[in-house]
């Protein structure tokens, strides 16, 4: 039945044949009413009892109390509207959301095994921990991995393993029209603002890479006195709301930029189109968090939501990129400039890359972010179900750089759940010339995976701007950490590479890595993943989607051209 438009209908609920008024009456003696009905019925005796004078007043009036508590928290849980388990079972009910709360904990230490814990196992933590405090990290009694499981994965080693390698791991990033190349460790610290992270963390990070002589990304929310404080490299991150460097109506500001970017300390700058954790989607931190210094280091009007654009306003199309790309570079005074993206439409590279052949303009490194990076906070669907994973926008991106013609000219990095010696030599054989990692260096700060960055009330006093709990990180003790995690991994780095009979991670390609496709199929990642030849794309039409993607690509506009296949949904190279 319908209402009449502009009324309200109220309905009772159905009654079952043979109940009335009665049902009501006996609902107090039905077991999950029973803590409600003992703590009334308790309240009433104690009362009685504490009236008469009874004896053990003390114990009386305490038992009343506590009987009373719950008779009230009973009454609320019937009245309340909100949650139907609690007018359902008053009391009682309040022990699930105990349970709700105290489940992650639970999980981690009674039920997690070494390799099942999300979003990093147990022992990929464990590793973490052990290398930053220069613990013991080796394992007895060979892997927990069921080797013949489909997707497992090793690195093919060699009956002469080489020495290992004395010089640290570095990489020289800039092009040609870089004047001021910088010397990158082959590991660095990713994206992670101050904002998202505490004071004391964002100190931790930078005095550990000035130690270890890597470099710490600053993330979107500018550059803040905490990243400055111990002089360690930086990689200044400038995102969609142009933090540090916007007008006050939040657009791009080039006086601003230049000021920051003369800074020493900043060896390179990195534009972010997207982040894989939740790519094309904006951000908002809210104005009861914009305090009066985060307004400050951001340029934004303290107490106001400090609002992060899906899209940047400073270009629209990928030859605007590129002139905005030189425009910092000459604002910079010749400092390395690139950008970090998840891959999405496989067209919209393609499309940078034509711009690029166009105009001769070209960044000096590329950050592949895959969708299985970290974030502070993000939507559920974008961050299980939008953006391409690492290893597949690594190797898109790689291989449509070669076929273009212009992998000499780009170095590129790759971040997204890298935590270990393998991980990072996993990512140069499909293309990376160096690795960040995010989550990874929170645990050598302390971070233990609690999952609670979005509440404000880290645990460890990571990811927080509660002052009462930032205050449990010493930063020289985790700075040492920082530190140790990182010569560590590399040192793990060595030996694997080594142990492949070679000589440099340059050296690692996809034939030294092998997949297994299913229990009795394996592959090497150069037959799983497949890479262009040099200038491929160039050389006229070819069956396959990364052909179709360069042929519906257009320099003026990040929008395809018509496409032939309705299948053209993937950024696997063919």
């Amino acid at each position: 039945m319908i209402a009449p438009r502009g009324r309200i209908v109220f309905y009772a609920p159905a009654q079952r044949c043979g109940t009335g008024p009665m049902q009501y009456l006996l609902l107090p003696l039905q077991p999950r009413f029973a803590l409600l009905t003992i703590s009334a019925v308790a309240t009433v005796v104690l009362s009685i009892a504490l009236l008469t004078n009874v004896g053990a007043t003390g114990l009386i009036a305490g038992s009343l109390v506590v009987s009373a508590v719950l008779a009230v928290v009973g009454v609320h849980d019937i009245l309340q509207t909100k949650h139907a388990i609690l007018r359902n079972y008053p009391i009682s009910a309040h022990l699930r959301f105990l349970l709700e709360d105290i489940r992650p904990e639970l999980r981690q230490y009674f039920f997690e095994g070494d390799k099942d814990g999300a979003p990093f196992p147990r022992d990929k933590r464990a590793i973490v921990y052990q290398r930053a405090k220069r613990a013991l990290d080796k394992r007895p009694f060979g892997t927990q991995y069921n080797v013949y499981e489909s997707r497992y994965e090793w690195l093919a080693h060699s009956m002469a393993p080489e020495a290992l390698a004395k010089e640290p791991f570095r990489i020289s990033i800039g092009g040609p029209h870089c004047t001021q190349p910088y010397s990158a460790s082959l590991f660095n610290i990713s994206a992670m603002s101050y904002g998202s992270l505490s004071a004391n963390a964002i100190r931790s990070l930078n005095k550990g890479a000035k130690l270890g002589g890597f470099a710490h990304d600053t993330g979107e929310g500018s550059v803040s006195p905490y990243h400055r404080e111990f002089g360690g490299d930086l990689i200044w991150e400038i995102g969609s709301g142009y933090f540090g460097c916007r007008t006050r109506g939040g657009a791009f500001d080039p006086a601003a930029f230049a000021k920051v970017a003369a800074d020493p300390q900043i060896k390179m700058i990195e534009i972010k189109l997207s982040q894989g954790a939740k790519p094309g989607h904006g951000g908002v931190l809210p104005g009861s968090k914009v305090t009066e210094e985060i307004a400050g280091i951001r340029g934004v009007e303290a107490g106001l939501d400090c609002i992060s654009p899906a899209r940047h306003s400073a270009f629209t199309t990928p030859l605007e990129l590129l002139a905005f790309i030189a425009e910092l570079r000459r604002l910079s005074n010749g400092k390395p400039i690139g950008f970090k993206f998840c891959p999405g439409h496989p067209w919209e590279f393609m499309a940078i890359l034509k711009a690029c052949l166009e105009t001769g303009i070209t960044p000096d490194f590329i950050v592949v972010d895959g969708s299985e990076g970290g974030t502070g906070a993000a939507p559920l669907e974008f961050m299980d179900h939008v953006g391409t994973p690492l290893r597949d926008g690594l190797t898109f991106v790689h291989s449509a750089l070669v076929g273009a013609g212009l992998r000499d000219r780009i170095k590129i990095g790759a971040s997204g759940k890298i935590v270990s010696a393998f991980d990072i030599a996993r990512a140069l054989a499909l293309g990376a010339d160096w690795c960040n990692a995010a989550r990874g260096f929170m645990f050598a700060v302390g971070c233990i995976q609690a999952q609670q960055c979005q509440t404000d009330r880290c645990p460890t006093g990571v990811a927080t701007q509660d002052l009462t709990r930032q205050r449990a990180i010493v930063v020289p003790a985790k700075a040492e950490r920082v530190a140790s995690f990182h010569k560590e991994t590399l040192k793990a780095l060595a030996e694997l590479i080594a142990a492949a009979g070679l000589t440099q991670p340059s050296d690692l390609s996809g034939h030294h890595f092998v997949h297994r496709a299913s229990p009795d199929r394996t592959s090497t990642f150069a037959e799983f993943y497949k890479v262009l030849e040099p200038g491929e794309l160039l050389m006229g039409k070819r069956a396959g989607l990364l052909f179709e993607a360069w042929d519906v690509a257009r320099a003026d506009s990040f929008l395809p051209q018509e496409m032939k296949s309705p299948q053209f949904v993937t950024v696997a190279a063919e």
